[in-house]
Order: structure tokens, then C-alpha cells, then sequence
């Protein structure tokens, strides 16, 4: 059995138990950006923390069906698995991050939002610091001239796990809180200090309240 082989097989396995799971949450949905009835004409990028993952593939899939969808995934033997995860709920994988083919990523993603997807990223992965943002997510949104979405999760029961991001699994019938938050436009700008300001002011409205 090749890798290839053994990753499709085991994120089809982990798609069916996600959905099964998934299944039995209730969601509340708050659209402060609009772009459930109205999708901007501008390119569009996700904003969400690393730890809140879980959700992310079904709600993509439940709330903008028939949209193109992709993500960066790592580009290490565990990116494989996600990235055959992520192709069963209708998501292009790109592959890459800041360590490891970053460079090309950047290029792929910039192509694919051009070509009308929404792109994915967990700005403080694929390694941290947790509830950091990477210079990453501001840069695409700068070269595309696309429009940033917070998306703010939160679990009314969960487990977390001991890991860097602390990765929380919410309990079966838990409520999920999930908020749309205002567009974040980056100046089309290549002075540092206005890039940077960019960065933290992104960073101040995705930081997450009450320990979420």
C-alpha cells in the first residue's frame, strides 16, 4: 500500500466520523460581514485560529455550497492526510507553509483566488506562537487585493488537547457560536510600519475572549 494510498484511507475514515460528530452540534451563525446573502466582489481569505479547525470543513461545505474552496496545508507526511481530509468536503489543497515550500504556496494561493476561491488559513499554524498572526495571511491579502474574514468559534463544551495550539474537539450536542466578522482590507502598501499595523490590528480583532 503506497503513502498515498494509506492517507486517503484514513482521512476517508476521519471524514465519515467528523460528519457522524458534526452531526450532532447546534449552530447560531452571526453574519456581521454580510457575506452569507451578498459575496463581495473582491477575492475573499478565512481568519481563523488553529485550534478551531474542527468545524471548518463542514461549515464551508453547509453555508457556501457551490462555491470553490481552498486551504494551505502543511507540506510534511501529516499535510498529506489533511489534504486528502480536506478533498472530501470540496476543498483544494494547497501544500506549503513558512518553513517548507512557503514561497510556492504564496504563488498557488494568490492564483487560486484570483481564479474566484476563498481561501483558508490558520494564521498562528502550522506551529505557532498560538493566537499569533504570521505576516502570511496580511501579505496574500496585499498582493490580491482581497478582503480578510475574522471568523470568530466558539464551543459551549469541548475538550482540548495538550498541543501547542491546544486543539479543542467540542462535545457531542454542544452549541457552536460562530461569528462572521467585519472585512479586513490591508493597504495596498509596501511600507513596514503601515504592514505591520495591518498585522496587529488584525491579530487585536481575532483575539479570542474568555480563554476560546
Amino acid at each position: 500500500m503506497t503513502r498515498e494510498t494509506k492517507a486517503r484511507m484514513l482521512a476517508g475514515l476521519g471524514a465519515c466520523l467528523v460528519r457522524l460528530w458534526i452531526f450532532t452540534l447546534r449552530y447560531r451563525i452571526v453574519d456581521r460581514a454580510g457575506v452569507l446573502e451578498t459575496p463581495p466582489e473582491k477575492p475573499l481569505l478565512w481568519a481563523f485560529w488553529h485550534n478551531k479547525l474542527f468545524v471548518m470543513p463542514r461549515l464551508f461545505e453547509r453555508y457556501f455550497p457551490g462555491r470553490l474552496g481552498a486551504a494551505l496545508a502543511s507540506a510534511s507526511k501529516d499535510g498529506e492526510i489533511i489534504s486528502a481530509f480536506l478533498e472530501r468536503f470540496g476543498i483544494r489543497a494547497i501544500r506549503g507553509s513558512s518553513s517548507r515550500g512557503g514561497g510556492r504556496a504564496l504563488i498557488e494561493m494568490k492564483r487560486a483566488m484570483e481564479a474566484g476561491y476563498i481561501m483558508a488559513i490558520t494564521p498562528d499554524g502550522p506551529r505557532g506562537p498560538r493566537y499569533s498572526i504570521s505576516p502570511g495571511v496580511i501579505k496574500l491579502a496585499q498582493i490580491t487585493g482581497g478582503l480578510i474574514l475574522p471568523i470568530h468559534v466558539t464551543y459551549s463544551s469541548y475538550w482540548q488537547l495538550k498541543t501547542w495550539d491546544g486543539f479543542m474537539i467540542p462535545k457531542p450536542f454542544s452549541r457552536i457560536h460562530i461569528t462572521f466578522d467585519v472585512l479586513h482590507e490591508v493597504p495596498a502598501t509596501v511600507v513596514a510600519e503601515t504592514f505591520e499595523n495591518a498585522r496587529i490590528h488584525l491579530e487585536q480583532m481575532m483575539r479570542p475572549q474568555h480563554g476560546q
